[in-house]
């Protein structure tokens, strides 16, 4: 069976040319269009599609009126469709319920919209390894106040120098719960999240304000240091390196070849090269296997290594991908990530 689409975007230019994007493809659907998150309401409950494409800036109801409406009522997959690249509004979308984004190409209407089908087919597809009932209870639990995170602990008994976290789609929310509730520990903190450019920068800052972590967007030749978090750059490949006065990150383009920018399996071999048995790896929700291949060097080094379980992962594949290659040393909740990183770093 086609995975069924709704379209709900207020220019009709726009609508048109989705719907014929998604239906390029024989297992896509597209079931119906609305104008605005009133509309779409209406379509939603008449067609109850499997996937909705929503634009965020619209009359009368916009998206973030409907998301609110659709998770209390009849939650099923959002993709937000970002009107401007710099737009820090998906990540307000992704915390009501989206579970992932596209950026349009310049502007609210632009010619150059097709550039995206690749991207946006190949999104909606991923669809069918959702796992709704975990994003319903992510939203339902973040409803409650996020806990104060504890102080600095005095030392890293068991000798950690790196923390490095990988994930790809739902992972936005997912990193902020971590770094809201994860206490300030004395090592540096790397993420590989799969996301456009742009976007990463406006990710770090967002999570910067939320956490007691100094958190910002890695730049080539940033030195690694205790309390401070890492975002590598979206499209761009991200690696660890050893100098004579400690860690240091290196930024530089990702190749022509390369499937993901930033790359976690680039991000955690080279944490492992550098740190040996003295970096924890962490792999969570996300479509496909990146980190799989690597996260079995970071266990055969004598490094941890932690994957979040089925039963909060919004999408299993990267952590489940791990799980297989037997390299994990702890398979845990969201809700427990935190606690287990803690625990591996000081005792």
């Amino acid at each position: 069976m086609p995975v069924r689409a709704l379209v709900i975007d207020d220019s009709a230019y726009n609508r048109v040319t989705l719907a014929r994007m998604l239906e390029s493809h024989s297992g896509i659907k597209v079931v119906g269009t609305a104008v605005n998150g009133e509309d779409g309401i209406k379509q939603v409950m008449k067609l109850r599609p499997d996937v909705i494409t929503l634009d965020l800036e619209m009359p009368i109801m916009d998206g973030f009126a409907f998301l609110r409406w659709l998770m209390a009522n009849l939650p099923t997959a959002v993709i937000a469709v970002s009107s401007r690249s710099s737009d820090r509004s998906v990540f307000k979308a992704l915390e009501l319920g989206a579970i992932d984004f596209i950026a349009k190409p310049g502007g609210r209407v632009s010619p150059r919209l097709e550039e995206i089908q690749k991207d946006l087919v190949g999104k909606v597809l991923q669809v069918g390894e959702l796992r709704m009932d975990n994003l319903k209870r992510r939203l339902q639990e973040e409803e409650e106040a996020a806990q104060p995170s504890g102080p600095m602990p005095e030392g890293c008994a068991k000798g950690i120098e790196l923390i490095a976290i990988g994930c790809s789609t739902g992972g936005p929310p997912a990193l902020q719960h971590v770094f809201q509730h994860l206490p300030l520990l004395p090592v540096p903190i790397v993420v590989a999240q799969h996301m456009p450019p742009t976007f990463t920068r406006l990710f770090a800052d967002r999570v910067n304000r939320l956490s007691p972590y100094t958190v910002r967007e890695a730049s080539d030749g940033d030195m690694l240091r205790p309390g401070c978090a890492y975002v590598a750059p979206g499209g761009m490949q991200t690696e660890v390196r050893r100098l004579s006065e400690g860690l240091q990150v290196r930024v530089f383009p990702a190749g022509l070849s390369d499937l993901y920018a930033p790359s976690v399996d680039r991000l955690f071999e080279t944490a492992s090269d550098s740190c040996g048995n003295r970096v924890v790896a962490i792999i969570m929700t996300g479509m496909g296997d990146d980190g799989a291949e690597s996260i079995r060097k970071v266990h055969e080094r004598g490094g941890k290594t932690i994957a979040e379980s089925a039963e909060t992962a919004i999408i299993f594949g990267m952590p489940g991908e791990a799980i297989k290659t037997g390299a994990i040393d702890e398979v845990v909740p969201l809700h427990d990530i935190p606690g287990a990183i803690r625990k591996l770093c000081t005792g």
